[in-house]
């Protein structure tokens, strides 16, 4: 008879653990420097047709103003509250997305490599982006950002020792 322990399941009620809240300053940063091309755009534009006459002050920049400085302010914030996750001791849940819900769980005996990624902007606010790389095709990669650098860290070796201690 088999005396491998069986491991506690995850709870899907239980709640998830949020990610670093700079992840959400990260993601204003980068809604904000999305924008830029679009505004320089439509400036460009309204300053072609208002040489010309064709249309008022602030017909084009002024929409595209306001559509940046929603996505700008409620997208970013919206994005981290639909992003969680939960760890146990053999394995990872990752639950992104609000239309299109995605709930994934990497059991760690699955896991090939494990990267611990940041960008410059990642690094000014100090978060990482864990990315567990597992066997298979579909969803070989399960990405974790906004975590906390430290904690990525921590996780990625957690996750390593798990694995060692499995193939023994």
């Amino acid at each position: 008879m088999d005396q491998t322990p069986v491991p506690a399941p995850l709870d899907d009620s239980e709640e998830l653990t949020k990610l670093h809240p700079n992840y959400s300053h990260a993601l204003r940063v980068r809604a904000t420097l999305t924008s830029i091309p679009f505004l320089v755009g439509a400036l460009v534009l309204e300053t072609v047709f208002k040489g010309e006459g064709l249309f008022p002050s602030g017909i084009i920049a002024g929409p595209v103003l306001l559509i940046a400085l929603a996505l700008i302010i409620r997208v970013p914030q919206t994005r981290y509250n639909a992003r969680g996750y939960q760890i146990s001791a053999d394995r990872l849940r990752v639950v992104r997305g609000l239309m299109f819900r995605s709930d994934t769980v990497v059991p760690f005996g699955r896991v090939q490599h494990i990267d611990v990624n940041q960008g410059p902007l990642d690094r000014f606010f100090g978060i990482a982006t864990l990315t567990l790389h597992t066997a298979g095709s579909h969803n070989a990669s399960v990405s974790l950002p906004g975590l906390g650098e430290e904690l990525a860290r921590e996780m990625r070796e957690e996750i390593r020792a798990h694995i060692r201690r499995e193939s023994m």
